[in-house]
């Protein structure tokens, strides 16, 4: 630090009358002080200490490279935690990946992680993951390969350096290079900084906002709606109704057959009036005149959530509904599941109902989910994604409290097509196109 003291010294000259004359004192001190700013910011610029630019100096500083799991397994778990601070005073839900970072994606064939590193030390200070599928855009059959990009975290002490920004266009490029068509990203509307980030930075355009309905799990058993008998689907079966009720919805994955083999895939389940059940062969895969259907999967084996942050009045009075709860099931009341302590989720997906009778059975169809999750242990929620017009969105049986309508899909176009297919793309533009009458199919590896 350098101190500089000046001292100015000003003479006062007195017309012919004897008397100061102001005009030409006032032109005099400010010429002085002119010179004197001049000089003094001259002095300071030499002795500036160097500042390191926040975008073009620093994008030389981050290099962006594809995760390491031996290598960088440690780093990113760290940074990860570092990154869910919560809002202060606010209750917040904590996310743990129980040890894998790229459990999100771990489920597509097709599929990545990058970190960005910072600096000559290469601190990690952020990551993303994105993968590839086959999906169905609701306007005549038509199937496209869609890119999902999604877990785009950033250390809060590199923030505003250019590390998302490197890493989303390298993303995309990884996208481009593996031939998908669109991509696409899924946030929530208060995520101002997010939503800038794509549609100002990346031109996305906001597309679809489906809703999430929540259904806490209760210590009782609920009952499940007489007359109606709740049917297991064999997987080959499944795959066949899937595509005849979402051949024409949107996003729809084509790899359907492979989600609902897949472990984590706890069953399909279809609700039927009993009197329909003896004139109903499953392995035709014809639907009954009135049914619901449903898929099952479990998140619980890929990550973990946790409620922190809430008060000590608002904890008291959850716990305390849950215990009322076990002790007196009969009276069946609405407790609060512990989600103080880690929690699992079960996701529901491929929702359909038909018939005069489908909002009665899909309401009992989510029953029945409601007590399997209430007989495993350490499952706080049912959960599910439908379009907002969706007709099986009244039926289902949700907390609006815990429920939202405000999570946002933001969708941009990647190929750049020539010639023949580029007509043909102007006519059917999915950007452009009006939401699918059929729908939003919500694929569960998405969660």
């Amino acid at each position: 630090m350098i101190g500089i003291t000046i001292t100015i010294t000003i003479t006062i000259m007195k017309g012919d009358g004897g008397v100061e004359a102001p005009n030409t004192i006032l032109r005099g001190f400010l010429a002085v002080v002119s010179s004197v700013k001049t000089m003094v910011l001259k002095i300071a610029d030499e002795y500036r200490p160097p500042v390191v630019s926040n975008t073009e100096g620093n994008s030389n500083l981050v290099v962006v490279r594809e995760y390491c799991e031996e290598r960088d397994k440690v780093s990113v778990e760290k940074m990860e935690t570092q990154c869910d601070v919560g809002q202060k005073g606010k209750p917040s839900i904590f996310t743990d990946l129980l040890g894998d970072p790229i459990c999100r994606i771990r489920q597509f064939p097709l599929h990545v992680m990058l970190v960005a590193e910072y600096g000559e030390a290469r601190d990690i200070v952020g990551v993303i993951r994105g993968c590839i599928k086959h999906v169905t855009t609701g306007h005549s059959h038509h199937v496209l390969k869609l890119a999902y990009i999604l877990g785009l975290r950033v250390s809060s002490t590199h923030r505003r350096l250019g590390v998302g920004t490197k890493l989303v266009q390298h993303l995309e490029e990884w996208c481009k290079q593996k031939g998908a068509d669109y991509a696409y990203i899924a946030t929530e509307c208060a995520n101002q900084p997010s939503i800038n980030l794509f549609t100002q930075k990346f031109s996305y355009t906001k597309f679809r906002s489906p809703t999430v309905l929540v259904q806490p799990v209760h210590a009782h058993y609920k009952p499940i709606g007489s007359g109606i008998t709740i049917v297991r689907v064999p997987p080959h079966v499944a795959v066949k109704v899937y595509h005849h009720l979402f051949a024409n919805s949107e996003f729809f994955s084509m790899d359907i057959d492979a989600i609902l083999s897949n472990k984590l895939n706890l069953g399909t389940f279809m609700a039927v009036p009993k009197k329909l059940l003896p004139k109903w062969d499953p392995e035709t895969g014809i639907l009954p005149q009135s049914f619901a259907v449903l898929s099952v999967w479990n998140t619980k084996e890929v990550f973990k959530l946790q409620v922190k942050g809430m008060s000590k009045l608002t904890y008291a009075c959850c716990m305390g509904s849950r215990l009322l709860d076990s002790w007196l099931p009969w009276l069946r009341l609405p407790s609060f599941p512990d989600v103080f302590s880690q929690f699992g989720v079960y996701f529901l997906y491929g929702l359909s109902m038909g018939g005069t009778n489908g909002p009665r059975l899909m309401k009992s169809l989510c029953t029945f989910v409601h007590n399997m999750a209430k007989d495993d242990v350490g499952c706080g929620a049912v959960v599910t994604e439908v379009g907002q017009q969706d007709p099986v969105r009244v039926a289902i049986p949700h907390w609006r409290r815990l429920s939202w309508n405000e999570d946002l899909w933001c969708i941009k176009k990647l190929a750049n097509l020539q010639g023949d297919e580029c007509e043909r793309s102007e006519t059917s533009d999915w950007i452009k196109s009006p939401p699918s009458s059929s729908g939003i199919f919500v694929d569960p590896r998405d969660i």
